[in-house]
């Protein structure tokens, strides 16, 4: 997977999965952008490991413009800023389904759309989006979050129609549990993760590093002939449906499940 000579933007990518994915991005070659908001300071996050940053409001197209226009040319294309506000549906404000829509599936809409009209004169090009395991599922208290990842698939399937006869690809990488600032304090008990844990097969949570293994893969050359599928990156989550794990044969203690 050598990105030698290509120019990669990851929107998200001051943190968490974004972060890990530029920087796996870079040590493959790639001339990296990062573009996250002004507050995650991506320019200082950036020049860590000589990459590129840009402070950037995904849901503000001309803000995303304006950022698009410093890179010279753009061969990959990481869709991954997102945000998540927890609150039953009831409860949910029109305010705060606003901003997750804005962020989560405007955001990942107007970021395509940037990405294409620089990619399909260019018959070229990778774009990969961070959707969710909850892109299926209906967990409780998650009614923003959960309609924004569904409706990025909307955009995959349409989006690899439209933009396969150009030679650009377009596919997802739909994660799990991933230990990140935004799940931190569900790390941070015990009990809880316990209980969570016992419905994935290989009975642990993931990395930020493992999903970026994912969406690189997705992004190279050795994806040539994959377009608008989704890469599951859940530990097996979507596949148990009863629960893997059970205390007669098992034992749970620091952050994950043990086979006696």
């Amino acid at each position: 997977m050598d990105f030698v000579g290509k120019t990669a933007v990851v929107t998200g990518g001051a943190n968490g999965i974004g972060l890990a994915t530029a920087r796996l991005l870079r040590s493959r070659g790639a001339d990296v952008w990062v573009f996250d908001r002004e507050q995650e300071k991506p320019e200082e996050v950036a020049a860590a490991f000589t990459a590129h940053g840009a402070s950037v409001d995904v849901a503000d197209l001309q803000s995303l413009e304006a950022c698009f226009a410093r890179v010279e040319s753009v061969d990959v294309v990481v869709a991954n800023a997102g945000t998540v506000i927890y609150h039953s549906l009831s409860a949910t404000t029109a305010e705060e389904w606003n901003r997750v829509i804005s962020v989560n599936l405007t955001g990942v809409f107007y970021t395509v759309q940037l990405a294409a009209s620089r990619m399909k004169p260019q018959r070229k090009g990778s774009i990969v989006l961070t959707a969710s395991t909850n892109s299926y599922d209906g967990e409780v208290d998650l009614t923003a979050y959960n309609a924004s990842k569904a409706g990025i698939l909307g955009i995959l399937h349409t989006a690899a129609n439209e933009f396969g006869p150009y030679g650009v690809r377009i596919n997802a990488v739909c994660p799990g549990l991933i230990r990140t600032r935004l799940t931190e304090s569900l790390f941070n008990s015990p009990r809880a993760l316990k209980e969570y844990f016992r419905h994935i097969p290989m009975g642990r949570g993931g990395s930020p590093e493992e999903v970026a293994n994912a969406i690189v893969f997705l992004a190279s050359d050795a994806a040539s002939f994959i377009t608008g599928t989704t890469l599951l990156v859940d530990g097996g989550q979507m596949a148990s449906k009863f629960g893997t794990w059970t205390e007669e044969r098992a034992d749970f203690f620091g952050d994950r499940w043990w086979l006696r």
